[in-house]
């Protein structure tokens, strides 16, 4: 039986010497003469009583902490499975006299740390440094968790010294010796130094707030979101630090990770932690008002953001593709992309079927890795049949477990009875096969063909084909291992087969398109990998940024970004879901009372679809990792959601800090001229100008960390996007913070939009201005007569 819970609680205290800890709002701590002078705690309803060997001085850091495991801190003389519940929680104790506790639950405690190896590192000795005396065992790789691909950098023997030396820098001569041929072994196997050595041993996951030895409300919200990141639930290869998209890390190695978490647990409020592509430059002093943390991934000159180049420069540790939310620590896991998928099928439905109800339509796609494993998830809460390709067994079978994925199958013959099966029975259904995307295409341009009958009628991909020759798009000609090892073995072999694989998943989908069937690119990359590779998804008389498919934002989510709605998130770090559904209730409840003011009929569409979402979010499960949910706003529905929380947590009502953000895939995040921007026709959508903006913009009006990426979606070099974070703590300088700043990141992008000559972006910040008088945008001027440009270009 589990036997190592850990229940840790800050003290209000601040005695000599204290450096961790965080300061309770008032009336929410049970004071007595000493914290630890309580020799037992009745849990109610029965069950073993939890003791206390001996008194215990309380550590330095101010922390006081229960570890019900037998060899640390605080000794508990009785089994803890004398315990009839599963998870322990604040009310399960209760306090005698001597103790202090923060009011409300530990919540979060979702599953027991597992009783694991002797030198199981603990939150405090994961935030002292990097373990030099004695170094940590060196496991290597773990086995039974999934790996990213081998990478193949291609590094001269200078270049592989210098990678050498450059790990090595963060580490004293003394190991130096000991280190160098291990790090050099692995930049040989799977061409980059990960330092597998510095892996913790703790379980890698979002813990309660309250449990992070910082100094600030904010450096453990920060911890909390790293950690979120890289919880084996939630990260794609969590021990090479990828969250999502096969390679968007979250640190470059366990080096930074260490150092990282050292520096927020020292950090106060006067201070800023600077990141470069993952390495912690260090804390330089700032102000309060400041950010406590920015971040710059992937920021290469442009004439040496190349594939090629990046290969290079990550596998020498000097820059990283954080992808999006990865390396700005604030993904949520696949919820974001279930959420985005949602909205993108049932829009689609609108838009090409001429229907709400999608009962018996089918939507085929591939991917169900890391963000694509959403995509059944998605087709169940529309309520359609989602058929869905993946080649690695594994990544299948983790979405089935969840429950996300209802059946699955390796039989194409399986697949076309099931879909006709539940095309006829209109039934709710996510389909898995194990195969590849392309043969299950194939397959259905042989049933319309031979029966007539199409049986596909919205189509999709969500491969990482912005990363197709480094195990981001597997070619159908061989299996999964043949692939990872003709990958390693030899590159320039792989990306000729990739590439043809890509043409006849693109002949395929043209074929089926003949007829009522509707595809469009996802924002992955496909159609413009499809196109280097010479498939025909040329558009005549189109623009470099169009294709014969549409992009989603092209057609389905790209008036959404020009009234200002998209992906805003948030994440309540007391890790209790009862605080995740009082955030739940209230964002339904101001989204409810904006529809109830009245609004127009677009913006009453999107805020039902998200009441809906909410109601089916919770419903279906969709957390995984920290207690986070997603929700497509304007900037209106952002700042009441926002001042709606900051109350709550004021009141007592959310336990916890909850943290805002949302994904770089938004309004004025991104510019990604194959993407996010590329329904920007004035030329400009290759530019980066609004991006860039809304990252300093960020920083200088409240943002609690800020980030700017190179890379994120499409691929390296062609997207700059950024993030943010904003910590509400129920202060009213929280809500003015929130208040400022995300009426900028709403109003820079449509403003951008505006420009371009977008019409629903034109209304929306005119409205906005005579909303707020601060608010001054240039607006465009029509040239309604064309003509006179005709003439002036003849003369």
């Amino acid at each position: 039986m589990p036997a190592s819970w850990l229940l840790s609680r800050p003290r209000t205290s601040s005695a000599p010497g204290a450096t961790g800890g965080l300061e309770a709002p008032a009336g929410a701590v049970m004071r007595a003469k000493s914290a630890f002078e309580a020799e037992s705690f009745q849990p109610p309803g029965g069950g073993g009583v939890l003791r206390k060997s001996a008194r215990t001085a309380a550590p330095a850091s101010g922390a006081v902490r229960i570890w019900c495991r037998r060899r640390w801190l605080a000794k508990v003389e009785n089994d803890i499975s004398a315990h009839p519940c599963p998870e322990v929680s604040l009310g399960d104790l209760v306090p005698e006299e001597g103790e202090e506790f923060l009011a409300g639950s530990w919540g979060g405690m979702r599953r027991p740390l597992p009783l694991s190896q002797p030198e199981m590192s603990s939150l405090q000795e994961l935030c002292s440094g990097l373990p030099l005396q004695p170094l940590p065992e060196n496991r290597g790789r773990w086995t039974g968790v999934p790996h990213a691909p081998i990478r193949t950098p291609g590094l001269s023997p200078a270049e592989e010294q210098l990678a050498l030396k450059n790990a090595l820098r963060y580490f004293p001569p003394a190991v130096q010796k000991q280190l160098a041929p291990e790090f050099a072994q692995e930049l040989r196997l799977f061409g980059h130094i990960y330092m597998y050595r510095f892996c913790p041993s703790i379980e890698m996951r979002a813990y309660p707030i309250q449990q992070y030895p910082c100094r600030t409300r904010a450096a453990a919200a920060i911890m909390h979101m790293i950690m979120n990141n890289l919880d084996p639930a939630v990260a794609q290869f969590p021990q090479e630090l990828v969250t999502y998209g096969g390679n968007g890390q979250v640190f470059s190695n366990w080096a930074q990770f260490r150092l990282t978490m050292s520096y927020l647990s020292k950090m106060t409020e006067e201070q800023t932690l600077v990141m470069y592509s993952g390495h912690p430059m260090g804390l330089f002093p700032s102000s309060p008002s400041a950010p406590r943390l920015v971040i710059t991934n992937g920021m290469v000159i442009p004439n040496y953001s190349s594939r090629a180049e990046y290969e290079k420069l990550f596998a020498l540790g000097v820059t990283m593709y954080g992808q999006m939310t990865a390396g700005s620590y604030c993904y949520i896991g696949p919820q974001g992309i279930v959420h985005g998928t949602v909205l993108t099928v049932l829009n689609a439905g609108r838009r090409y079927l001429g229907v709400e109800d999608l009962a018996g339509k089918v939507f085929v796609t591939s991917g169900l890795g890391g963000m694509s494993g959403a995509q059944a998830k998605a087709a169940a809460i529309v309520g359609c049949i989602g058929l869905i390709a993946e080649v690695d067994k594994a990544a299948l079978m983790k979405r089935h477990k969840q429950g996300w994925l209802m059946e699955v199958t390796d039989s194409l013959d399986h697949c076309i009875e099931r879909l006709r099966e539940a095309r006829k029975k209109k039934e709710v259904l996510s389909l898995g096969y194990h195969g590849n995307v392309v043969t299950l295409w194939e397959r259905l341009v042989h049933e319309l063909d031979t029966t007539g009958e199409l049986l596909v009628d919205l189509g999709s991909d969500q491969t990482s084909c912005h990363n197709p020759f480094n195990g981001g798009y597997y070619p159908v000609q061989l299996g999964f291992r043949e692939a990872q090892s003709l990958m390693a073995s030899d590159p320039t072999a792989f990306k000729g087969l990739v590439q043809e694989s890509l043409r006849r998943q693109v002949s395929a989908i043209n074929r089926l398109a003949e007829e009522n069937f509707f595809f469009w690119d996802y924002g992955n990359a496909f159609l413009l990998e499809a196109q280097r590779a010479g498939a025909a998804v040329e558009k005549k008389g189109a623009n470099k940024t169009e294709f014969r498919y549409p992009s989603y934002v092209q057609h389905i989510m790209g008036d959404i970004f020009s009234q200002g709605f998209g992906p805003f998130r948030w994440v309540c770090t007391s890790g209790d879901p009862q605080d995740l559904e009082v955030t739940d209730q209230l964002a339904t409840a101001v989204l409810e009372e904006a529809i109830a003011r009245g609004v127009n009929p677009s913006v009453k569409q999107q805020y039902a679809d998200n009441i809906r979402w909410i109601r089916e979010a919770a419903k279906h499960r969709l957390v995984v990792g920290s207690q986070a949910r997603i929700l497509y706003s304007d900037q209106k529905g952002r700042v009441a959601i926002a001042v709606a929380f900051n109350q709550a947590i004021a009141h007592g009502t959310i336990k916890a800090p909850v943290v805002l953000s949302r994904d770089h895939h938004d309004v004025s995040g991104t510019d990604s001229p194959f993407r996010e921007t590329s329904n920007i026709y004035d030329g400009s959508a290759f530019c980066a100008d609004m991006a860039v903006q809304n990252f300093v913009g960020d920083a200088f009006r409240g943002a609690t960390w800020v980030s700017l990426h190179n890379g994120g979606g499409v691929g390296w070099g062609e997207v700059i996007n950024g993030g943010f974070g904003l910590v509400l703590d129920g202060s009213q300088e929280a809500e003015q913070k929130a208040r400022m700043m995300l009426g900028w990141d709403v109003s820079n992008g449509v403003a951008r939009r505006c420009w371009s000559g977008n019409r629903k972006a034109y209304e929306i910040i005119c409205q906005t201005m005579q909303e707020n008088k601060g608010l001054v945008v240039t607006l465009p001027q029509e040239v309604p007569d064309e003509q006179i440009l005709q003439q002036a270009l003849r003369q």
